[in-house]
């Protein structure tokens, strides 16, 4: 069983888009992952502005690949990488602790990404 940045049983982060990099709505990681989408982000327009500046437009969709785009509110399963860099930029979007994969811990302390976590019931609000 897949667990949180807290040791507990990962909750799902969206199933509407449907996210994940196995598209099941978890921030679940495997040895095929390299890009270890393990952060439950909730989507801003400065992120995602961001993310396509740095070559990753999360914006447009893509139907070949069955993706509807991203817009501000959105939560989304973010590679853990791409999150540290948004963080150092200044544009790091919020992030659902109880939703964001253990393996996260490898790049972000968890004292880090505390100070951008949002209740899961809250994140509609953003």
């Amino acid at each position: 069983m897949a667990k949180n940045v807290f040791g507990e049983r990962l909750i799902p982060c969206s199933t509407s888009p449907a996210t994940g990099y196995y598209r099941d709505g978890c921030c679940e990681t495997g040895e095929d992952d390299f890009g270890t989408h393990t952060v439950c982000a909730v989507m801003t327009d400065g992120f995602l502005s961001f993310s396509r500046s740095m070559g990753n437009d999360l914006i447009t969709p893509n139907p070949a690949f069955q993706f509807p785009g991203l817009k501000a509110g959105d939560r989304w399963c973010l590679c853990a990488s791409r999150w540290l860099e948004a963080y150092h930029a200044g544009v790091a979007p919020k992030v659902i602790l109880e939703a964001t994969h253990e393996k996260t811990l490898s790049y972000v302390p968890l004292e880090e990404l505390v100070k951008f976590a949002v209740r899961e019931r809250d994140s509609k609000d953003i």
